[in-house]
């Protein structure tokens, strides 16, 4: 390896005596008399394993690099036909009405036409999971959308977090063979509480950033409608003249966001391990459509060069203060699938699927991904012809000359099957009014090299930790703790909290404290000078919750006896402030009330647990509530409704309970009659009650 491309290694608490720097601060780890040289599958040993061959350090990476074809290809084709990541989704039909044109900017039809609605397919997914795995692991959620527009489909394919592991598709798939479940013993599943993974993350400093969020309360949501999406690329739109401006896409619910607590989460899949898709079928079924809001940041290559970061490494984002959003449409999905596998299963997202007037960046992990994902879903869905299949093929006309392969469903007629020809009079042809590429100029000397701007791994994401309210600081040093627990080998952790140091010493400190490591361990040697970035409140959970009870559940713990009266009043509050009422019992069937009526019961008490509402109310007689009061069930009913901070309502017997339950009082447990004050708390969590019923890192 080529001296003006490493750094020499020092002393720093997760290298070797055989590892060494690059330029962008990404670790070559060199074969030695321990350690082989790693070799592509024909024996060709590989000089560097972390870079694609790029035509410059910034610029597009190059199809004749054989070994990040054969590396992705073979990656691309290790399951069938299970996804390899992102297999449990939940997919749903919709459609995206343009609100304010990009007209200045783009000639693509769907960002030009203001008032035109265009059917979609929007799948959201977990990603390190299988398709039998349950709904609210600690993870990332894909967030994928096909719009069936006028020119063809385009394909935007992102998740809900804006930035991701890595720089450089070359290193996808040892990513996600480090996620995913050890090889020799084929557990964990769909989670990151493993060796394999943190020992691969502590030596990708690269990743630091993505560690916070997925640490975070983004990756436990409550609801798959209270999730944002973004592209995570930066992309180019292509105007009518023919000049580019960079874009950033970004989905925002209009419900806000909400999290779970961890707990709670962990709970749900006990309770439901189809908790988030369910809870997307049965708001569709009420005709309560979710929607979200499409807007953009869009900026100038002259504007990128002065941003204090490098637009085209995924590892970054663009903070909303320094390029703010522009809402230009919005998405509503209204139809389930009328068949899962037909459609949520056999749906086929490709980056490489757009429209004229929008083009790719040089983003090294995007130029990879337009290979992988047409690659992928050769190998998934077994045929060349996979765009034929309903839900993934345009709905405008589409021809070309590509024929035969397995599952053909067209029948071409005629003896034409290539262009340029003579003989046909109606076979199609280029047109000047199809796809072009930014006419961008390229120079340099091509190489396995990550660019400088590349190198700083740890700036953003100290800006991400310093941005978050007190509560969701501890969230993130409970879930490394819990996280670092499961790791057996002392090392990795110690060189876990040593990038934290970089990050934050307080957050190191809370780790190292967490998980009884003696002193800090020492922080790894960087290659540039960190930045101080100004907090951003956009990047919390808590600040953009919405103070609202619109989209959320109201569940009621009722019983024979229950007062009539006080049931029908809070129901009546509770529906019109835009929540949803489920009322538990005992026993399914029918209540019996204080009035004599008998009321409907939506869900069984054992079977319908606190876990899968947003607040609770307990309506009960004196006689109903110590009846229940020997029951674990309603004991935990009422224990984890308070432990995981949510607003509770109860009448005179459902005081009885919650004495028993040993719920102490706080502006979150009101009375039943008092509707307007359980309204308020309902809204949000009660986040001071927290230090009070668990510890903290």
């Amino acid at each position: 390896m080529s001296n003006d491309r490493l750094i020499n290694s020092k002393d720093g608490a997760s290298l070797d005596d055989n590892t060494e720097i690059g330029q962008g601060g990404e670790l070559h780890q060199l074969a030695d008399g321990e350690h082989a040289s790693i070799t592509t599958n024909q024996g060709l040993p590989i000089s560097d394993n972390q870079n694609s061959l790029k035509a410059n350090p910034l610029g597009p990476v190059l199809l004749e690099d054989f070994i990040l074809r054969e590396k992705i290809t073979h990656f691309d084709h290790e399951r069938i036909p299970e996804r390899i990541v992102h297999a449990r989704g939940t997919g749903v039909h919709g459609y995206f009405e343009l609100t304010h044109s990009l007209q200045q900017y783009t000639t693509a039809k769907i960002l030009t036409e203001v008032g035109e609605s265009t059917p979609l397919f929007t799948r959201i997914s977990t990603v390190a999971g299988g398709s039998g795995s349950v709904d609210t692991p600690r993870d990332v959620r894909g967030f994928a959308t096909k719009f069936y527009t006028k020119e063809g489909n385009w394909d935007l394919v992102g998740n809900n977090i804006p930035v991701f592991f890595i720089q450089d598709a070359i290193k996808f798939p040892d990513l996600v063979h480090a996620v995913k479940m050890e090889p020799d013993r084929g557990f964990p599943q769909s989670a990151t509480a493993h060796d394999t993974f943190w020992d691969f993350i502590s030596l990708t400093p690269e990743s630091m950033h993505m560690v916070m969020w997925i640490m975070s309360d983004r990756t436990i949501p409550r609801s798959l409608r209270m999730i944002e999406g973004f592209g995570v690329h930066s992309f180019r739109l292509i105007n009518e003249s023919g000049d580019s401006t960079f874009v950033k896409f970004h989905w925002r619910p209009k419900l806000g966001l909400q999290s779970m607590i961890w707990d709670e989460a962990v709970k749900a899949a006990g309770a439901d391990q189809d908790f988030m898709r369910r809870d997307m079928f049965e708001a569709i079924e009420a005709g309560n459509f979710p929607e979200w809001d499409l807007a953009v940041q869009l900026f100038t290559a002259e504007e990128a060069d002065q941003f204090p970061f490098d637009h085209l490494d995924a590892t970054k984002l663009i903070p909303e203060e320094l390029v703010p959003l522009q809402v230009i449409g919005r998405m509503v999905l209204n139809r389930w699938p009328n068949n899962f596998f037909a459609e949520t299963e056999q749906v086929a997202f490709c980056p490489s699927h757009v429209v004229p007037g929008i083009d790719f960046s040089n983003d090294p992990l995007l130029q990879g991904r337009l290979f992988s994902y047409l690659d992928t879903q050769l190998s998934r869905l077994g045929s060349p012809n996979f765009h034929q299949i309903p839900i993934n093929a345009p709905k405008c006309p589409f021809a070309n000359h590509q024929r035969d392969g397995h599952m053909q469903m067209e029948q071409p007629a005629g003896r034409v099957s290539y262009e340029p020809n003579s003989l046909s009079e109606a076979s199609p042809r280029e047109t000047p009014q199809g796809f072009r590429s930014a006419a961008v100029n390229e120079t340099g000397v091509k190489g396995r090299i990550r660019a400088e701007s590349f190198a700083d791994h740890y700036s953003q994401a100290r800006q991400f930790f310093v941005s978050q309210t007190s509560y969701e600081q501890a969230h993130i040093a409970s879930a490394l703790v819990f996280e670092l627990s499961k790791v057996e080998h002392l090392h990795i952790r110690e060189a876990m909290v040593g990038h934290m140091r970089h990050i934050s010493q307080d957050l190191a400190s809370r780790v190292v404290k967490g998980l009884g490591i003696n002193g800090l361990p020492a922080a790894p040697e960087t290659t540039t000078v960190l930045r101080e970035m100004p907090p951003s409140p956009a990047l919390q959970v808590i600040g953009k919750m919405k103070n609202t009870l619109a989209g959320r559940s109201i569940g009621i713990l009722i019983a024979d006896g229950s007062d009539a009266a006080v049931i029908n009043s809070f129901k009546k509050a509770v529906i019109e402030a835009g929540a949803g009422v489920k009322l538990i019992a005992p026993k399914i069937g029918d209540a019996k009330l204080s009035d004599g009526s008998m009321l409907k019961v939506d869900g069984q008490l054992a079977g319908t647990p606190s876990v899968i509402f947003d607040a609770v109310a307990v309506i009960l007689s004196s006689e109903g509530a110590k009846k229940l009061s020997s029951e674990a069930a309603a004991i935990d009913f009422i224990r984890d409704a308070f432990g995981h901070l949510k607003a509770i309502a109860a009448d005179k017997g459902g005081d009885v309970l919650l004495k028993i339950s040993n719920i102490g009082n706080d502006a979150g447990v009101v009375e039943a009659v008092k509707t307007e004050a359980f309204i308020a708390a309902a809204k949000t969590r009660q986040w001071d009650r927290e230090k009070s019923i668990r510890s903290l890192s």
